[in-house]
């Protein structure tokens, strides 16, 4: 068992008494069932996102889920080009398990009294949730924090070895004297800015990377209120409270110079750990941002506030982002927006929008949008024309009678020249492409061919077009005119190559059963094509 899956060894606290026959035939049948699972993926949900209900049969396994998850590891870190749909399934399906499994635990989290909820840990639930597929969990950015924490105790030792954050129980008691607070502070921004040089993003402000913490911690800079949880977080384990202020455009901490609890904005310095750890006055944190605010911004914000905070941000991103055609930060982001605030009608309305938008989940477009005509009966119009819109897009789909089968053969397909698999380069943009799909003419509308300007090529829509996945992640649909052979072919790093193709051969994409079920007679020409295209090319 261990030599075979020696990463499920953290799941045992002792190896003493345990039936390890027993162990070995549960994780082989659960190896057999994820393969059986992710096989049936692709036949299922080839001509449409795998829907809500798609994930049943995983949320009812009948096994330990830790081995099932171990077997899509093991599927998504197969070695070399093959196995590409596989992968392409089992992420989905790992990405689900996982988020559903961090929703659980971001839920229970909010659920604690406000004074067990760890800035820290709320930092990385969110980071989780966004990057699933990633090794990040709370004990090793931790442990990278407690790091950081000892080399500001080196510091201090220097300056005052009778310091009481040097004492081993230092972070449980809160030092009182202002003189003593300031010293770890400024130990701490010896520590952050001058020895590990962290700093804030200004270059790259808008970067989703700032927004998560363990990228924080290995890219050593973000934005301000990743790295106000960093300080903050650093400064409570050395007896020093400080507390978050949510000032608009620009995130802060608090530090209290008077009486504790003190309703005073004057008796607190403001810390600006993006700007070096500087410490303003509430004249400073105003021409910060360059106008006067009232006293409410500078009060004292919840870790739940905290957290809308840095899901709105994530929200903005998503918002902005143009190549991720799927949108998943702004699907993850409103995830989680709504795990804290299931009621907001804004948000909710701009998920089922998103959704609609897409294509996608249909179904539960349908649930979200009698949930907001429950909230809030005046947004019957606006959910009205969605709920019209969504019902005809599921009669479409039950309308829909099997996949289009594109025979080369045909007379109407003659004067398409490329076919499924081949990796392209466009004449005008230079970009590197694969093709995963043809039509014999331009299918596009009159308003896309306008504003595409297909007239004015030389053969217009009276061309084959192709549907290409593109290396910077967006799929388009090119003119034959357009596109010519790549004389360097090499891999495309687009997220649904997967979705199309099995294997990657070093020159073209092998398509899927699926695909090639669509295009039956494009393969042999692929293959023929290649041949002599690149052989030619060698001599």
């Amino acid at each position: 068992f261990l030599c075979r899956w020696p990463s499920l060894l953290k799941y045992y606290s002792h190896t003493d008494g345990v039936s390890w026959l027993e162990e070995y035939k549960a994780r082989h049948n659960a190896g057999l069932e994820a393969q059986r699972i992710v096989a049936s993926f692709s036949k299922r949900f080839f001509s449409e996102h795998v829907p809500c209900d798609g994930f049943s049969d995983i949320e009812t396994l009948g096994c330990p889920s830790h081995f099932f998850e171990d077997e899509l590891m093991c599927i998504l870190n197969m070695e070399g080009r093959k196995g590409l749909t596989w992968k392409y399934y089992a992420k989905k399906i790992l990405y689900f398990l996982r988020q559903q499994n961090i929703l659980k635990n971001l839920k229970e989290y909010l659920q604690r009294p406000t004074d067990r909820q760890s800035f820290l840990e709320g930092a990385v639930l969110i980071d989780q949730y966004c990057n699933p597929l990633s090794d990040i969990c709370l004990k090793s950015v931790q442990a990278q924090v407690d790091d950081i924490t000892d080399k500001v105790r080196k510091v201090l030792r220097t300056k005052n070895p009778r310091h009481p954050s040097l004492a081993s129980k230092a972070g449980e008691v809160l030092i009182p004297e202002v003189e003593l607070q300031r010293q770890v502070l400024d130990a701490m921004n010896c520590v952050l800015y001058e020895q590990l040089k962290y700093k804030g993003n200004e270059l790259d402000y808008y970067n989703s990377l700032n927004s998560y913490i363990h990228q924080v911690l290995i890219r050593r800079t973000g934005i301000p209120i990743s790295l106000s949880v960093l300080y903050l977080t650093i400064a409570r384990q050395l007896g020093v409270k400080l507390e978050p202020v949510n000032f608009p455009s620009h995130f802060l901490l608090r530090w209290c110079q008077g009486k504790e609890g003190s309703t005073d904005i004057f008796d607190y310095t403001y810390i600006d750990a993006f700007g070096k750890g500087k410490q303003l006055t509430v004249k400073e944190c105003e021409y910060l941002i360059g106008h006067h605010v009232t006293e409410e911004f500078y009060g004292v914000v919840t870790s739940k506030e905290v957290l809308q905070r840095m899901v709105g941000n994530l929200l903005n991103l998503g918002k902005r982002e143009s190549t991720d055609q799927s949108y998943q930060l702004l699907r993850d982001s409103l995830d989680l927006y709504l795990a804290m605030y299931p009621d907001n009608v804004q948000h909710l309305m701009l998920q089922a929008r998103l959704y609609f938008h897409l294509g996608i989940w249909p179904e539960k477009v349908l649930d979200i949008l009698q949930h907001i005509q429950a909230l809030d009966p005046s947004q019957h119009g606006a959910v009205g024309y969605l709920v019209q819109h969504t019902l005809e897009h599921i009669e479409r789909r039950k309308e829909e009678v099997g996949p289009e089968v594109k025979h080369r053969s045909d007379e109407k397909h003659k004067e398409v020249c490329f076919s499924i698999g081949l990796i392209m380069k466009h004449k005008r943009y230079g970009y590197n492409c694969v093709i995963y799909g043809w039509d014999p003419a331009c299918m596009m509308g009159h308003e896309w061919i306008r504003n595409m300007n297909v007239h004015s090529l030389p053969h217009g829509p009276h061309q084959p077009f192709y549907n290409v996945l593109v290396e910077d992640g967006s799929c388009r649909y090119a003119a034959q005119e357009n596109l010519e052979y790549n004389a360097e072919p090499r891999e495309i790093p687009h997220p649904d190559i997967g979705r199309y193709f099995s294997e990657f051969t070093g020159v073209h994409y092998l398509a899927n059963t699926e695909l090639e079920i669509r295009y039956p007679e494009d393969l042999e020409l692929t293959r023929a094509t290649v041949q002599k295209i690149y052989s030619s090319g060698k001599e």
